[in-house]
Protein backbone atom coordinates (compact mmCIF):
# COMPACT_ATOMS: atom_id res chain seq x y z
CA UNK A 1 0.00 0.00 0.00
CA UNK A 2 1.20 3.55 -0.89
CA UNK A 3 1.22 6.16 0.94
CA UNK A 4 -1.23 7.70 -1.49
CA UNK A 5 -3.71 4.63 -1.25
CA UNK A 6 -5.01 4.77 2.17
CA UNK A 7 -8.86 4.17 3.00
CA UNK A 8 -10.74 8.25 4.02
CA UNK A 9 -11.35 7.02 7.37
CA UNK A 10 -8.13 5.86 7.86
CA UNK A 11 -6.72 9.11 7.27
CA UNK A 12 -8.77 11.01 9.16
CA UNK A 13 -7.75 9.01 12.06
CA UNK A 14 -4.15 9.55 11.14
CA UNK A 15 -5.25 12.86 10.57
CA UNK A 16 -6.52 13.45 14.14
CA UNK A 17 -3.54 11.94 15.93
CA UNK A 18 -0.81 14.18 14.47
CA UNK A 19 -3.17 17.27 15.21
CA UNK A 20 -3.13 15.68 18.92
CA UNK A 21 0.55 15.51 18.40
CA UNK A 22 0.79 18.85 17.68
CA UNK A 23 -1.24 20.63 19.88
CA UNK A 24 0.81 19.08 22.56
CA UNK A 25 4.18 19.81 20.72
CA UNK A 26 2.83 23.74 20.44
CA UNK A 27 1.45 23.77 23.87
CA UNK A 28 5.01 22.49 25.78
CA UNK A 29 6.96 25.03 23.29
CA UNK A 30 4.60 27.89 24.80
CA UNK A 31 4.92 27.06 28.12
CA UNK A 32 8.75 26.33 27.54
CA UNK A 33 9.33 29.62 25.52
CA UNK A 34 6.59 31.97 27.03
CA UNK A 35 8.40 35.57 27.77
CA UNK A 36 11.63 34.18 25.27
CA UNK A 37 12.44 36.97 22.98
CA UNK A 38 13.47 34.23 20.07
CA UNK A 39 10.97 34.77 17.96
CA UNK A 40 10.18 38.39 18.49
CA UNK A 41 11.09 41.06 16.10
CA UNK A 42 13.20 42.57 18.13
CA UNK A 43 15.96 39.86 18.18
CA UNK A 44 18.24 40.37 15.51
CA UNK A 45 18.51 36.99 14.33
CA UNK A 46 14.80 36.55 13.63
CA UNK A 47 14.09 39.93 12.13
CA UNK A 48 17.06 38.95 9.95
CA UNK A 49 15.51 35.67 8.82
CA UNK A 50 11.83 37.60 8.58
CA UNK A 51 13.31 40.26 6.47
CA UNK A 52 15.36 37.64 4.00
CA UNK A 53 12.40 35.58 3.62
CA UNK A 54 10.34 38.13 2.98
CA UNK A 55 12.67 39.41 -0.08
CA UNK A 56 12.75 36.00 -1.30
CA UNK A 57 9.13 35.76 -1.57
CA UNK A 58 8.66 39.05 -3.24
CA UNK A 59 11.12 38.09 -5.76
CA UNK A 60 9.90 34.26 -6.28
CA UNK A 61 6.10 36.29 -6.94
CA UNK A 62 7.34 38.72 -9.81
CA UNK A 63 9.18 35.83 -11.33
CA UNK A 64 6.55 33.59 -11.33
CA UNK A 65 4.06 36.31 -13.27
CA UNK A 66 2.04 36.84 -9.56
CA UNK A 67 2.64 39.90 -8.61
CA UNK A 68 0.94 42.69 -7.87
CA UNK A 69 -1.53 40.49 -5.69
CA UNK A 70 -4.36 43.20 -5.94
CA UNK A 71 -7.30 41.10 -7.13
CA UNK A 72 -6.18 37.68 -5.87
CA UNK A 73 -7.75 35.47 -3.63
CA UNK A 74 -4.64 34.09 -1.11
CA UNK A 75 -5.01 30.88 1.31
CA UNK A 76 -2.30 30.23 3.90
CA UNK A 77 -2.78 26.62 5.25
CA UNK A 78 -1.34 26.68 8.55
CA UNK A 79 -2.20 30.10 9.51
CA UNK A 80 -1.27 30.14 13.14
CA UNK A 81 -1.28 33.45 14.90
CA UNK A 82 -1.39 35.69 11.49
CA UNK A 83 2.03 36.66 11.77
CA UNK A 84 2.65 35.67 7.82
CA UNK A 85 -1.02 36.75 6.82
CA UNK A 86 0.09 40.00 8.37
CA UNK A 87 2.81 40.59 5.53
CA UNK A 88 0.81 39.38 2.36
CA UNK A 89 -1.98 41.89 3.85
CA UNK A 90 1.29 44.48 3.23
CA UNK A 91 1.55 43.14 0.18
CA UNK A 92 -1.59 44.36 -0.92
CA UNK A 93 -4.09 41.20 -1.09
CA UNK A 94 -7.21 43.18 0.31
CA UNK A 95 -8.58 41.89 3.46
CA UNK A 96 -11.79 40.05 1.77
CA UNK A 97 -9.74 38.05 -0.37
CA UNK A 98 -7.29 36.80 2.09
CA UNK A 99 -7.54 33.48 3.98
CA UNK A 100 -6.25 31.42 6.61
CA UNK A 101 -6.92 27.97 8.16
CA UNK A 102 -5.28 26.44 11.31
CA UNK A 103 -6.09 23.96 13.99
CA UNK A 104 -4.76 25.63 16.82
CA UNK A 105 -7.10 27.36 19.40
CA UNK A 106 -5.11 30.01 20.99
CA UNK A 107 -3.30 30.61 18.08
CA UNK A 108 -6.70 31.38 16.07
CA UNK A 109 -7.71 33.62 18.58
CA UNK A 110 -4.60 35.73 18.37
CA UNK A 111 -4.95 35.55 14.67
CA UNK A 112 -8.61 36.74 15.12
CA UNK A 113 -7.48 39.73 17.10
CA UNK A 114 -5.34 40.72 15.24
CA UNK A 115 -6.94 40.28 11.86
CA UNK A 116 -10.66 41.12 12.43
CA UNK A 117 -11.60 41.27 8.70
CA UNK A 118 -9.68 38.20 7.31
CA UNK A 119 -11.63 35.12 7.57
CA UNK A 120 -9.51 32.40 9.58
CA UNK A 121 -11.42 28.81 9.82
CA UNK A 122 -10.37 26.21 12.33
CA UNK A 123 -9.57 23.64 9.87
CA UNK A 124 -7.36 21.45 9.37
CA UNK A 125 -5.29 21.03 5.83
CA UNK A 126 -6.47 17.39 5.28
CA UNK A 127 -10.02 19.19 5.17
CA UNK A 128 -10.36 22.28 4.12
CA UNK A 129 -13.98 24.22 3.63
CA UNK A 130 -13.15 25.73 0.12
CA UNK A 131 -14.60 24.45 -2.88
CA UNK A 132 -12.26 23.60 -6.04
CA UNK A 133 -10.43 26.02 -7.61
CA UNK A 134 -11.14 28.47 -5.24
CA UNK A 135 -7.13 30.88 -4.92
CA UNK A 136 -5.05 32.01 -7.04
CA UNK A 137 -2.15 31.57 -4.45
CA UNK A 138 -2.55 29.01 -1.41
CA UNK A 139 0.48 29.03 0.77
CA UNK A 140 2.43 26.95 3.33
CA UNK A 141 4.87 28.09 6.06
CA UNK A 142 6.63 24.91 7.37
CA UNK A 143 3.16 23.28 7.76
CA UNK A 144 4.34 20.23 6.19
CA UNK A 145 8.17 19.66 8.32
CA UNK A 146 6.13 19.57 11.17
CA UNK A 147 3.65 16.44 10.05
CA UNK A 148 5.31 13.54 11.04
CA UNK A 149 2.54 11.34 8.67
CA UNK A 150 3.46 11.08 5.42
CA UNK A 151 -0.09 9.69 4.48
CA UNK A 152 -1.13 13.26 6.17
CA UNK A 153 0.93 14.82 3.95
CA UNK A 154 -0.22 13.62 0.90
CA UNK A 155 -3.63 14.55 1.93
CA UNK A 156 -3.04 17.98 2.88
CA UNK A 157 -0.66 18.42 -0.30
CA UNK A 158 -4.05 17.42 -2.42
CA UNK A 159 -6.37 19.77 -0.92
CA UNK A 160 -4.42 21.94 -1.57
CA UNK A 161 -4.10 21.73 -5.14
CA UNK A 162 -7.79 20.69 -5.52
CA UNK A 163 -8.35 23.79 -4.36
CA UNK A 164 -5.75 26.02 -6.29
CA UNK A 165 -7.38 27.74 -9.49
CA UNK A 166 -6.17 26.78 -13.21
CA UNK A 167 -2.61 28.33 -13.78
CA UNK A 168 -2.70 29.29 -10.15
CA UNK A 169 0.46 29.08 -7.68
CA UNK A 170 1.42 27.01 -4.26
CA UNK A 171 4.16 28.65 -2.49
CA UNK A 172 6.04 26.36 -0.29
CA UNK A 173 8.27 27.70 2.54
CA UNK A 174 9.88 24.64 4.75
CA UNK A 175 12.87 23.07 6.54
CA UNK A 176 15.09 20.53 4.24
CA UNK A 177 17.01 20.38 7.76
CA UNK A 178 16.44 20.49 11.33
CA UNK A 179 18.17 18.01 13.15
CA UNK A 180 17.51 19.39 16.49
CA UNK A 181 14.01 19.41 17.23
CA UNK A 182 12.26 15.62 17.03
CA UNK A 183 9.36 16.69 16.37
CA UNK A 184 10.12 18.05 12.64
CA UNK A 185 11.55 16.69 9.83
CA UNK A 186 13.66 17.70 6.81
CA UNK A 187 11.54 17.53 3.62
CA UNK A 188 13.54 17.26 0.34
CA UNK A 189 13.21 18.43 -2.79
CA UNK A 190 11.87 14.57 -4.32
CA UNK A 191 9.61 14.33 -1.57
CA UNK A 192 8.12 18.17 -2.84
CA UNK A 193 7.24 16.62 -5.91
CA UNK A 194 6.09 13.37 -5.21
CA UNK A 195 3.45 15.60 -2.88
CA UNK A 196 2.60 17.37 -6.27
CA UNK A 197 3.11 14.62 -9.10
CA UNK A 198 0.90 17.15 -11.55
CA UNK A 199 3.34 20.15 -10.97
CA UNK A 200 6.52 22.00 -12.11
CA UNK A 201 8.50 22.59 -9.12
CA UNK A 202 11.25 25.60 -8.67
CA UNK A 203 13.06 25.88 -5.74
CA UNK A 204 15.41 28.48 -3.81
CA UNK A 205 17.58 27.59 -0.82
CA UNK A 206 17.00 30.14 2.00
CA UNK A 207 17.23 31.17 5.04
CA UNK A 208 20.54 31.07 7.29
CA UNK A 209 20.51 28.57 10.07
CA UNK A 210 18.86 29.70 12.49
CA UNK A 211 21.89 29.21 15.53
CA UNK A 212 24.02 30.68 12.98
CA UNK A 213 21.84 33.78 12.45
CA UNK A 214 21.13 34.59 15.81
CA UNK A 215 24.89 34.62 16.49
CA UNK A 216 26.04 36.41 13.51
CA UNK A 217 23.16 39.00 12.61
CA UNK A 218 23.55 41.45 16.29
CA UNK A 219 27.20 41.47 15.52
CA UNK A 220 27.45 42.21 12.19
CA UNK A 221 24.53 42.05 9.59
CA UNK A 222 26.68 42.43 6.10
CA UNK A 223 28.34 38.81 7.80
CA UNK A 224 25.18 37.78 7.75
CA UNK A 225 24.04 38.37 4.46
CA UNK A 226 27.00 37.22 2.57
CA UNK A 227 27.18 34.01 4.94
CA UNK A 228 23.79 33.67 4.00
CA UNK A 229 24.12 34.46 0.15
CA UNK A 230 26.60 31.12 -0.16
CA UNK A 231 23.67 29.22 0.72
CA UNK A 232 26.13 26.21 2.39
CA UNK A 233 24.68 26.99 5.30
CA UNK A 234 20.27 27.82 4.07
CA UNK A 235 18.12 25.65 6.13
CA UNK A 236 14.75 26.09 4.06
CA UNK A 237 13.55 25.72 0.36
CA UNK A 238 11.15 28.46 -1.11
CA UNK A 239 9.46 26.50 -3.33
CA UNK A 240 6.91 27.91 -6.52
CA UNK A 241 4.75 25.05 -7.39
CA UNK A 242 2.60 25.50 -10.33
CA UNK A 243 0.19 22.89 -12.21
CA UNK A 244 1.23 22.01 -15.48
CA UNK A 245 -0.95 23.09 -18.15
Amino acid sequence: MTARRITSDRIAARISADQQRVRATYAERQSRLGGSDKYSLANPGHLFAIQQRQRAVLACLAREGVWPLVGKRVLEVGSGNGEVLQEWLGYGVRPERLHGADILADRLETAHGRLPHVAISGANGGQLPYADDSFDVVLQFTVFSSILDKHVCYTVASEMRRVLRPGGLILWYDFWLNPLNKQTRGIRRQEVRDYFPDCRVRFDRITLAPPLARRLAPVSWPAALCVEALGLFNTHYLAAIRPIR
